[in-house]
Formats: structure tokens, C-alpha cells, sequence
């Protein structure tokens, strides 16, 4: 994956009443943990996979996340829910 974003119809929400990140799809809703909230807010289809590894490990004071940013993005990308926009 070069350059990932969510696809069509997929957006993200911060639900006020659970107080928890979701990703509304049209088939339903998948909850989501703050740190997954964050990568996929980044997946914009112009940022580069290894922009967004770079901009998240910024956030965290240089931490190595690329393993990390990379499983996730592949396990969405398994459920149809994040494709690459470079492909």
C-alpha cells in the first residue's frame, strides 16, 4: 500500500454518547481506539504510507511505529475498509 485512504462511503466520528472514535461504513460501524483513529484520520489518499509512519512518529516523541501503522492499515485494508489510492 503506497498511499491509503478510506473508501468510499467511510468516514470517521467521534461519538459524543459512547465517547469513542468510530468508522461509519455503510454496512455498519466499526469502533475504533484512539491510536487507530489517529492513522486513519491521516489516510487521506495524498499522503504516503511512510508520510503518515513519519507524521504519527513525530506525534510520539520518535517512536518506531511502522510495524505497528503497517498492521494496522493491512488488517483494514483485509476488511474492505482502507484501499490504496496510488493503485
Amino acid at each position: 500500500m503506497t498511499r491509503p485512504r478510506l473508501v468510499t462511503g467511510a468516514r470517521l466520528h467521534y461519538d459524543e454518547v459512547r465517547e469513542e472514535h468510530v468508522l461509519l461504513v455503510p454496512e455498519g460501524v466499526v469502533r475504533l481506539n484512539p491510536t487507530a483513529a489517529e492513522v486513519l484520520e491521516l489516510c487521506d489518499g495524498e499522503r504516503s504510507l511512510e508520510e503518515i509512519v513519519r507524521a504519527l512518529s513525530a506525534r510520539y516523541d520518535g517512536a518506531d511505529l511502522g510495524d505497528d501503522v503497517h498492521g494496522l492499515l493491512d488488517a483494514m485494508a483485509q476488511r474492505g475498509l482502507v484501499r490504496d489510492a496510488g493503485a
